[in-house]
């Protein structure tokens, strides 16, 4: 069909959906999202600045090209592969996830050592924050955690059960991490309330800290900012009596949940809630060793002040973001895959000012430290394609080379 030239890409989404017979709450389940999410966009009330989302819907709206959704044919034809982002380590996953047993086994199983259980959780976050290939490496350990976890659960009783509903929050927490992105909503969702009902079940506010952070990930990203916010603010609500005489990592979480919701409300425009919130991570960060780190949210010193560029970013303060940038020292940061994504949200400041130069320099830092977390996380697979498309032509072969490297589709 003709869409005129002048039309905004929100109401181009509308056009091309109503032509379809298609309802925003249909259309806006497709990507998993909500309906409200997909009205702002329609009404321009929101802007869509990421490429995987845009993808997403130029694919349940059946289009072969991108730029019939962004209206942009100055540049090369961009194929819309179908479905989201894929893995080969998703369906033993998925497998895991939705193939729970329902009842005891009937033959007798080993006892289970609920330490044991949360130690091979713990190696495995380690291992999510340490390998440059995170998502397989840990993708392939959690099948069998999944399983054993849940067995555990069925297997003990008393004070050993709630040690190993712990372990299993925290596997399930990983498996979120793991899946982003990856898995249908549907999964995401599971696995989120599955860790956050196992917290709940524990009886340890730390644990239902650590899951509300989770689920806070998850409600962010399918654009429920208030239920997200709503989550996080609460779970913090449930530490904040314990602080004074807590464990470190009770209040590196605390801290944590604070980063969250700077980051929420920043994506939300809400300049002085964002900062207010950071704010208070950042005072939190100043109560603990200056080397302390939260072993699963990477919360510390590092970490407050790589929300900072972030926060500065998705508020378009991009000379604040990359100034606060250039301040920093990414060695400090013991998390391959928080490195990487700094790296990209710098990338991204730079695009704000239409420094492609520096956005591609940045981007070919980002990848360099772990291609597979670029690859799956969409701002930067954005990042990746916008350098692609618009590259000044002496850039466009090195552009390509990075669209190729995270799986951006470069065909012409």
């Amino acid at each position: 069909m003709d869409i005129p030239d002048d039309l905004s890409i929100g109401e181009r989404i509308r056009v091309l959906r109503e032509s379809r017979g298609m309802s925003r709450p249909g259309l806006a389940q497709l990507c998993g999202r909500g309906p409200d999410w997909l009205k702002k966009i329609e009404t321009g009330e929101r802007e869509l600045d990421s490429h995987t989302l845009l993808m997403r819907l130029a694919a349940a709206l059946q289009l072969s090209d991108l730029s019939v959704l962004t209206g942009r044919s100055d540049g090369p034809a961009q194929p819309v592969p179908l479905g989201r982002l894929s893995h080969p380590g998703l369906p033993a996953i998925w497998s895991a996830v939705m193939n729970r047993p329902l009842s005891s086994p009937a033959a007798p199983v080993p006892p289970v050592d609920p330490a044991v259980l949360q130690g091979r959780a713990d190696q495995s976050w380690r291992l999510w924050h340490s390998s440059r290939r995170n998502r397989t490496e840990v993708g392939a350990l959690l099948p069998d955690l999944i399983r054993d976890g849940e067995a555990a659960v069925r297997a003990l009783d008393g004070s050993a059960r709630r040690a190993a509903l712990v372990a299993l929050s925290d596997i399930y927490r990983l498996t979120g991490q793991a899946t982003a992105y990856i898995a249908p909503a549907e999964l995401a969702w599971v696995v989120a309330d599955r860790a956050l009902a196992a917290a709940q079940d524990a009886d340890q506010p730390a644990a239902v800290a650590a899951a509300a952070w989770n689920m806070g990930n998850i409600l962010r990203e399918t654009s429920y900012p208030e239920e997200a916010l709503r989550v996080v603010t609460e779970a913090a609500g449930l530490l904040r009596p314990h602080l004074d005489d807590a464990p470190e990592d009770w209040r590196g979480l605390y801290g944590a949940l604070q980063l969250h919701a700077a980051v929420t409300a920043a994506r939300e425009a809400r300049e002085g809630d964002a900062w207010r919130f950071w704010d208070k991570g950042d005072q939190v960060a100043k109560s603990l060793p200056a080397t302390y780190v939260h072993p699963s949210t990477v919360f510390g010193r590092a970490n407050v002040d790589f929300h900072a560029v972030s926060v500065a970013t998705d508020l378009k303060l991009s000379a604040r973001a990359i100034g606060l940038a250039d301040d920093l020292d990414p060695d400090t940061m013991p998390s391959t895959e928080r490195r990487a994504r700094l790296w990209a949200e710098v990338a991204r400041g730079h695009l704000q000012r239409g420094d492609r130069t520096a956005a591609l320099h940045v981007m070919q830092m980002a990848v360099e430290i772990s291609q597979e977390t670029v690859a799956y996380t969409p701002t930067a697979r954005g990042v990746a394609a916008d350098l692609w498309r618009f590259a000044p032509r002496a850039m466009r072969k090195d552009a390509g080379r990075l669209a190729e490297s995270v799986g951006v589709m470069t065909a012409s």
